[in-house]
């Protein structure tokens, strides 16, 4: 029996390639987690950004918490078992006012895994919605399979290489995912979606949250993941450890050995495999390096 979906949802959400809106917290919670975000970079000088965006919840314990959230997590397995990995995570941002924008593409377009069962749940710390440039998705097109991309590099774009679909996209048939603080959506790693920039006079923030079951794995080499729920059986990927507390050095030195999942796998051997300390961890994936630019 489903946890938290209703029947129609995951039928939804297998016909469509999506579900939302779905409410997993209340809006208290969800300032706070906007505030705890604002408090650091109010310490730090500006708005996060560059790899800070990308996997933080290696970094700060509130977002370790948050991809742990019992009622999150409850979703997920309604769609993919009891057994999960969280693979990675990134804030999406739009400042108020700001033409950053999200171009056409699927998120399975660079990442290499075995399987195109991943899930994102992508949190709203703020109001999402026409004015401040929600997410858009064409209902059904996870069906597709993986379409070609093309690499843009656009200024504006939040994706890393402003990859966006080789082809033309019908916007009679798109839906906005409009999204109240403390709700999230989920999408289909394959489901084609984007989102315009914020012309309001506030902030939209966004934190992606990218769930898989432990039964994928990576292509291209060594990757790493944090087990969130059930039992991995599998140990097709680098467990990583829980941060103890915020911006710590030893996570701090893993967070910057992980690459970019957004930039083009390659393939290379894998090594053997490791039980030890985050610093082997570290060791173990810096043969992949980061962008510097956010996703």
């Amino acid at each position: 029996m489903p946890k938290v979906l209703t029947q129609a949802q995951i039928d939804q959400f297998r016909e469509q390639g999506f579900v939302s809106p779905i409410r997993v917290m209340s809006d208290a919670e969800a300032l706070g987690n906007r505030n705890r975000l604002e408090r650091f970079e109010r310490e730090t000088g500006g708005p996060l950004g560059g790899n800070l965006r990308h996997k933080a919840h290696l970094l700060f314990t509130w977002l370790a918490d948050l991809v742990r959230h019992p009622r999150i997590l409850d979703a997920v397995e309604d769609l993919y078992g009891p057994d999960l990995l969280c693979w990675t995570t990134n804030f999406f941002i739009k400042e108020k006012s700001n033409p950053a924008f999200v171009s056409w593409h699927q998120d399975s377009t660079y990442w290499g895994l075995s399987q195109p069962d991943v899930v994102t749940a992508w949190v709203a710390f703020t109001l999402a919605n026409a004015g401040n440039g929600a997410m858009e998705v064409i209902p059904g097109s996870h069906k597709l399979d993986q379409i070609p991309h093309r690499d843009t590099f656009a200024k504006h774009n939040l994706l890393t290489r402003g990859q966006e679909i080789a082809v033309e996209v019908d916007h009679s048939k798109t839906v906005r995912l409009d999204l109240e603080p403390g709700e999230i959506s989920l999408h289909h790693v394959r489901l084609v979606h984007g989102s315009p920039s914020n012309t309001s006079d506030d902030r939209r923030i966004g934190f992606a949250i990218r769930y898989i079951p432990t039964y994928l794995r990576q292509l291209f080499g060594d990757d790493s993941a944090s087990l969130v729920r059930g039992e991995d059986r599998y140990r097709h990927f680098e467990l990583e450890p829980r941060p103890v507390r915020d911006m710590d050095p030893d996570m701090l030195a893993l967070h910057q050995a992980i690459p970019v999942t957004t930039k083009p796998r390659q393939r290379r051997p894998r090594r053997t495999r490791w039980t030890g300390s985050t610093k082997t961890c570290a060791e173990r994936l810096t043969t992949g390096r980061r962008d510097t630019k956010s996703p």
